[in-house]
């Protein structure tokens, strides 16, 4: 059972981003990471074509609740904010992700634009900026067409292989550092990726799974036959998929504008469960807990996010934003969970397992 440890709200400096840019349907210009006394946690925000970092406290005492669940937040304060200085982009950010390296004390910070140039940065665990080991990469097409929702995710097992999905151009390119390794044509418009956690027949940095309009496909990176398509799964006919996630058990997530939650098993390709209109609104993010797979974090349109035990279809506690979500993600390793709103409030969750009484 997981429980609240505390629900913070902070309101971003004016004088940091005056004016947010309004970015996607796909929450996706954010990223948190707990720094390693777990006192306060660096969230990372994109607006516009620039990336800002700001030191957030993480809240000590359990928060209280109001109706069915509804987590009350504690507003706080920034205890330090600047803007990451690095290389710019041309065009707004679409997408912020951080990734944990081999090396103990380093992160990796990669960001996408709308016309998928990619920048990645080495970052230490105090949120300080590295200059070694940062390059960019540009769309192996150069970037010509029209801009689009471009998503980002890094492999667990090697921090140094990256794939890039571009919605108008239906691609997702696939990266060793700064070389282009391939590209994997999509039928429809991609809208979320991520790398599938271990999978029983092949390496998980290897096996990507990815929502494409109303239907979720898994590509084998070294498979060539169907251009790398390992399976294709369907959802409701209409309908588009707007997130996807995977556990540490290799069960797969995906939900989108049906409001409803599927939970694939992908050593049958089948459904172990359907969470039908578990979200008042449209789904566009989705985390599984890094304490207990069995429950995941589901995050609507319409402000609120939900935890909740996937199995039994039973919601645990939730909490709301104050307008649209402009960025929201989970830390990788650990339950805390931070979202973005146009209004400029940043919200962070801590969330630990249930004591035992």
């Amino acid at each position: 059972m997981l429980e609240a440890k505390g629900l913070s709200k902070v309101v971003v400096p004016s004088t940091l981003i005056p004016n947010p840019s309004p970015g996607n349907l796909q929450s996706t210009r954010l990223a948190v990471h707990v720094a390693e006394d777990g006192s306060s946690c660096w969230v990372y925000v994109a607006s516009g074509c620039h990336v800002y970092k700001l030191q957030i406290p993480l809240g000590d005492s359990l928060v209280n609740k109001g109706k069915e669940s509804l987590l009350i937040p504690i507003r706080t304060q920034v205890m330090e904010s600047s803007l990451v200085n690095r290389c710019p982009h041309r065009s707004e950010i679409q997408s912020v992700v951080l990734a944990e390296t081999e090396s103990s004390g380093y992160l990796m910070l990669g960001s996408v634009d709308a016309y998928g140039h990619l920048i990645v940065s080495k970052l230490d665990t105090a949120g300080k900026d590295v200059d070694r080991l940062t390059y960019t990469v540009l769309p192996h097409d150069s970037g010509v067409g029209e801009g689009s929702w471009a998503g980002l995710c890094f492999s667990s097992t090697q921090w140094s292989m990256a794939a890039v999905a571009r919605s108008f151009c239906k691609t997702v390119d696939i990266y060793d550092q700064d070389i282009h390794v391939q590209t994997l044509r999509t039928l429809l418009y991609p809208s979320s990726l991520n790398f599938i956690q271990n999978l029983s027949h092949g390496s998980e940095s290897s096996i990507l799974a990815v929502t494409e309009g109303s239907q979720l496909t898994i590509w084998d990176l070294r498979m060539k036959e169907n251009g790398g398509c390992l399976q294709r799964v369907s959802g409701s006919l209409g309908d588009v998929f707007y997130a996807v996630c995977s556990s540490s058990t290799g069960n797969i997530a995906v939900g989108g504008a049906d409001r409803t939650m599927t939970i694939y098993d992908p050593r049958r390709w089948s459904a172990l469960s359907r969470w039908v209109h578990c979200s008042k609104y449209e789904i566009t993010g989705l985390a599984f807990s890094s304490i207990d797979p069995d429950y995941i974090y589901v995050q609507g349109v319409d402000y609120e996010v939900f935890c909740g035990h996937w199995q039994e279809s039973k919601k645990l506690f939730s909490f709301r934003g104050d307008s649209n979500w402009l960025g929201f993600s989970k830390c990788s390793n650990r339950d805390v969970l931070g979202g973005w709103c146009d209004s400029g409030s940043i919200f962070v969750a801590d969330v630990v397992a249930e004591e035992r009484k």
